[in-house]
């Protein structure tokens, strides 16, 4: 590579990174601007004028939200019917992927048809059918009625027949030689050299549901039974909104999920990866 060269890949390279550090910001401005005015009094965060750091820092809001909501309800919620969706999405996926992956039986092509054809449906057009279906079987207001109709995420199937096809046919002949049944195979052979793929579509499909709004938001009318995302909308009381206090609520409705991505980063990283190339 000549010099003239070097120089011109080293100019792209420091254009790329600017573009990137430029993107990153505008990304973390709105973070860091809700957590910095959820440390403000109300009457710094309606001011007219920016200020990125506040004159007068307080916790106030945080512990308006600790002790006067019922956040603590809200987290419970959020938790079971994030874990009851992770756990049902993933086993029943498992399930279906290793079916259509490695076993026949009647429309079994045309069921895979489906599955793809409703990957391109956006779940928003099904929330009239599903609110129908929930309140005519009496589960609105109830960690069930929350939890089923968020079942449905096909990519996790498509995910997990992919990789079941990649598997060597020689490990299932070899199981099938030694009597092993298809519970077994599965148990035994196919889910073990998947457990990475596993572990990050569990974490990926945990945040999913933890983030989960609109359906949450329609399913729930009782304060005692909404998710931290729908219920930090109701920290307001009859003067008005309080903007500061409903920041330091969304602050702590986020602090989990971003505490479990810095944790399982790699794994999030991965399975994102995963979805990207489904979707391509």
């Amino acid at each position: 590579m000549t010099p003239a060269s070097a120089r011109r890949f080293s100019a792209i390279g420091l254009a790329i990174t600017l573009v990137t550090v430029i993107c990153a910001i505008l990304w973390a401005f709105p973070i860091y601007w809700g957590i910095v005015s959820s440390l403000k009094p109300d009457d710094e965060v309606v001011r007219a004028y920016i200020e990125l750091w506040p004159d007068t820092l307080t916790f106030e809001h945080y512990i308006f939200a600790l002790t006067q909501t019922q956040i603590g309800i809200w987290y419970i919620n959020s938790i079971a019917t994030a874990i009851g969706v992770t756990v049902l999405t993933v086993g029943t996926s498992i399930f279906a992927g290793y079916a259509i992956s490695q076993l026949r039986f009647p429309l079994r092509r045309p069921l895979w048809w489906l599955i793809l054809a409703s990957f391109m449906v956006p779940t928003q057009v099904l929330i009239i059918n599903h609110f129908v279906l929930m309140a005519n079987m009496g589960l609105l207001n109830t960690w069930a009625g929350i939890i089923l109709p968020q079942l449905i995420h096909p990519v996790v199937i498509i995910v997990y027949k992919q990789f079941f096809d990649q598997v060597p046919h020689d490990f299932r002949e070899a199981a099938i030689l030694d009597n092993a049944s298809e519970w077994r195979i599965l148990f035994k052979v196919y889910i073990p050299m998947n457990w990475g793929v596993t572990t990050a579509l569990a974490i990926v499909t945990f945040i999913w549901a933890w983030n989960a709004f609109l359906w949450p938001f329609l399913a729930v009318t009782r304060t005692d039974m909404m998710t931290i995302t729908v219920g930090i909308t109701q920290t307001n009381d009859s003067f008005g909104v309080y903007y500061a206090s409903e920041l330091g609520a969304a602050v702590l409705a986020g602090f989990p999920v971003a505490l479990a991505y810095l944790l399982f980063q790699r794994r999030v990283t991965e399975a994102i990866t995963l979805s990207a190339g489904i979707k391509g």
